[in-house]
């Protein structure tokens, strides 16, 4: 029995008692009666007392940790490892909250409702439309933009809470880290190597269709880059002419090939193949009468005679014995029944005429004009 059941008793007693009292001297009641019913309402004390000390509880209730009082409702609840997602698929953020909500007011005859749950649901919702537009590796960020979305106390979908979150935190999967880890690594990796590619495919580019496009490119490149050395620069035309004719999958060009070794001594610029085996190759002789039809001189015409000679000379002279004896066998061709004036040939050794051409015979064919 408890101070509570002891005072209820004794107030109840007292009570009882006065009544008695009073009921006696209205009724008049003889002597006798008075111990009787003095006595009565002491055993009632006594049973009443005896009663209610059998059934008290082993553990009181004051002692029990919750005391019997009526429950408080909590209007703060907190979630944790809650899967959103995010802007990867597969990849999925945990999320984690103190929810915080406040009933509204509603109309009479409204259903009952679980105001926990509904501010939950209105928390995730609002987090899940900001978590699924941000890329999982972005998690710190993205908790930060959470903490401050979820500040609010905002109605949820119904009109029955206003709800918050407080203490977000938001993560990924140690597992789930580690891969965005590795494809992150892969990704900068391919990054770089397509550079270098893009890097090396435009040099390819520079030197192949600027720099090397023709042997005069390729001299002009050498000295925007050695202006000082002109004389190396000369001496390096004929590797120069080898290396842009390598680029570019083709022969040196006749004009450099005598800045080659090995090709300054060809007689011919062009070689017998597999697919032309019928074709001759030139000589000196061809390349001479070359040369005597570029002059646009006719056979009987003597300036064409002296040209030959003159001509001759100078290859001699120059240590070209091949074109000189070329141009001295065009010479043994006239005789003195050639020479349009019947002169008798030389004794200078070529056996042609030795007719001096006079002022005549040059303003025949005024210069430009050909004879044919």
């Amino acid at each position: 029995m408890h101070s509570g059941h002891r005072t209820m008793t004794v107030f109840l007693t007292v009570i009882l008692g006065l009544l008695l009292v009073i009921i006696g001297l209205a009724i008049e009641w003889p002597l006798w009666a008075w111990p009787i019913a003095a006595g009565a309402l002491l055993v009632g004390a006594a049973v009443s007392v005896i009663v209610t000390h059998r059934r008290r509880p082993y553990i009181p209730p004051e002692r029990l940790l919750e005391p019997d009082v009526q429950p408080i409702e909590r209007w703060e609840q907190v979630v944790k490892h809650i899967s959103l997602p995010s802007a990867e698929e597969d990849y999925d953020f945990q999320f984690s909250a103190t929810v915080r909500w406040r009933p509204l007011d509603v109309p009479a005859g409204a259903p009952v409702v679980n105001c926990g749950g509904l501010a939950i649901e209105a928390i995730l919702d609002r987090a899940r439309q900001i978590t699924r537009h941000a890329p999982p590796h972005r998690s710190s960020l993205t908790q930060h933009q959470l903490n401050g979305a979820l500040a609010t106390m905002l109605p949820d979908p119904s009109n029955r809470v206003v709800a918050m979150a407080e203490n977000v935190q938001l993560g990924l999967d140690d597992s789930d880290r580690d891969r965005l880890e590795k494809l992150a690594t892969v990704r900068k990796d391919e990054a770089v190597w397509e550079h270098e590619r893009k890097w090396e495919r435009s040099k390819r580019a520079y030197l192949g269709g600027d720099v090397l496009k023709t042997p005069g490119s390729a001299v002009v490149w050498w000295l925007a880059k050695n202006d000082e050395q002109i004389d190396k620069a000369v001496s390096d035309i004929g590797l120069l002419a080898e290396l842009s004719s390598a680029a570019n999958d083709a022969p040196v060009p006749e004009d450099f090939h005598r800045f080659v070794p090995g090709l300054a001594e060809r007689t011919g610029h062009e070689e017998d193949t597999d697919d032309e085996p019928w074709t001759r190759r030139r000589t000196t002789d061809d390349y001479v009468e070359d040369l005597l039809n570029g002059t646009h001189l006719p056979e009987d015409d003597p300036r064409r005679v002296l040209f030959i000679k003159r001509m001759a000379e100078a290859a001699h002279g120059a240590g070209l014995p091949d074109i000189g004896a070329a141009l001295e066998r065009r010479l043994g061709v006239f005789t003195a029944t050639d020479s349009p004036h019947g002169t008798p040939p030389d004794s200078d050794g070529f056996g042609a005429s030795s007719y001096e051409p006079g002022p005549d015979d040059f303003t025949r064919f005024p210069p430009g004009e050909s004879s044919g």
